[in-house]
C-alpha cells in the first residue's frame, strides 16, 4: 500500500509551514527546559511537538494526508 498524493500545493505549503512552526516551536521549548526544572515531562512536550513537527514535513514532501487518506474531508 503506497502513499497516493492527496493534497494540492496549497495543502503542501500550509503542511510545510506548519511543520517548520511545529520543529521551531519544540526548539524554543527545548531551551526552556534545558534552563529550568520542568523534568521528564518538559523533554516529553519537546519530543511530541517535534515528531509532530516532522510528520507534517513529512505529509508535505510526499503530498500526502493522513486525515485525508482515513476518509475526511479538509479544507485544505
Amino acid at each position: 500500500m503506497g502513499l497516493t498524493c492527496n493534497i494540492d500545493r496549497k495543502g503542501r505549503a500550509s503542511r510545510a509551514i506548519a511543520g517548520g512552526a511545529a520543529i521551531a516551536l519544540a526548539a524554543g521549548l527545548a531551551v526552556l527546559v534545558w534552563t529550568s526544572d520542568l523534568g521528564v515531562w518538559g523533554w516529553a512536550m519537546v519530543a511530541g511537538l517535534a515528531l509532530l513537527g516532522a510528520f507534517g514535513l513529512f505529509e508535505a514532501a510526499y503530498g500526502w494526508c493522513a486525515v485525508r487518506a482515513m476518509g475526511f474531508k479538509t479544507k485544505v
